[in-house]
């Protein structure tokens, strides 16, 4: 199935939401907030429909499970062989801090594994996208590019990983959920590296900065939801990196009928 995608379809469709979503970022908004508590915005909202419309529009047999549509029953859902996942605005908290590391998530699950993400940080312009068994890409200024077919997508994005870390070990972790348990991972690296650095970024980000090579794991040890982390997964795993349960070391996979997240390492 992954092999029908076209790449730059999806590439239009993140750039097309982050345009939605930088227009309301840079004026004044209301937030309203959902019965979790989590925050809500017109930029959540406006970004859903954009994705909604254009995914129908280029794969109308495809389902889809975003965050701020509507809920899909697991009866129904279970019967799904493959599906689109999005998370419309991952990270609105700090698209409320207007500190620029949200990102427009999109996933491709085939049989409960994602196979396809694009995310998109409209802030930075930047975009990070990976088909596991082939490879992943980040494009910087990806607006300002005129990409008119997946071979060009590519060939104006650089291939990921593309740092080098052999000195040092670098531990990403969640600018707004820090645990004691994500601080005992990092205390128990230390024991065995000489040198450990801890960086902080929002949203997805965390994902693509291991994808890059720019941090050695990402330890996410609180909850999340499967739509803030399909992306993520298939741009590591396309990338050469593993994203795995924690209680058992197994691959992380999708279409739960919780779709609430258990604890997992990205590496």
């Amino acid at each position: 199935m992954k092999d029908s995608i076209q790449l730059e379809k999806l590439f239009h469709v993140v750039l097309k939401a982050g345009q939605e979503i930088m227009g309301i970022y840079q004026k004044d908004f209301n937030v309203e907030y959902k019965e979790d508590d989590s925050p809500l915005t017109e930029a959540d909202q406006k970004a859903h429909q954009v994705i909604e419309s254009e995914l129908k529009q280029h794969y109308p047999s495809i389902p889809i499970l975003s965050e701020e549509g509507a809920s899909v029953p697991f009866s129904e859902r279970k019967e799904w062989s493959q599906f689109w996942l999005v998370d419309p605005l991952d990270g609105t908290k700090e698209f409320i801090k207007k500190n620029g590391e949200f990102t427009v998530n999109i996933a491709l699950i085939e049989e409960g594994y994602p196979s396809i993400g694009f995310i998109y940080a409209p802030a930075l312009d930047t975009a990070y996208f990976g088909v596991v068994g082939r490879a992943s890409f980040k494009l910087e200024q990806a607006s300002k590019h005129n990409v008119l077919s997946e071979l060009d997508l590519i060939e104006k994005s650089t291939k990921l990983p593309s740092v080098q870390n052999k000195d040092e070990v670098f531990v990403v972790a969640s600018r707004s959920h820090m645990s004691k348990e994500t601080e005992d991972f990092v205390n128990q690296l230390k024991e065995e590296h000489p040198s450990v650095n801890t960086i902080s970024s929002g949203s997805s980000l965390k994902f693509c900065l291991v994808a890059e090579g720019k941090a050695d794991f990402y330890p996410r040890y609180a909850p999340t939801m499967e739509w803030d982390t399909g992306a993520g997964q298939a741009i590591a795993e396309a990338a050469g990196k593993e994203v795995v349960r924690y209680e058992d070391g197994e691959r992380f996979y999708y279409n739960r009928e919780n779709l609430t997240n258990g604890w997992f390492l990205v590496k």
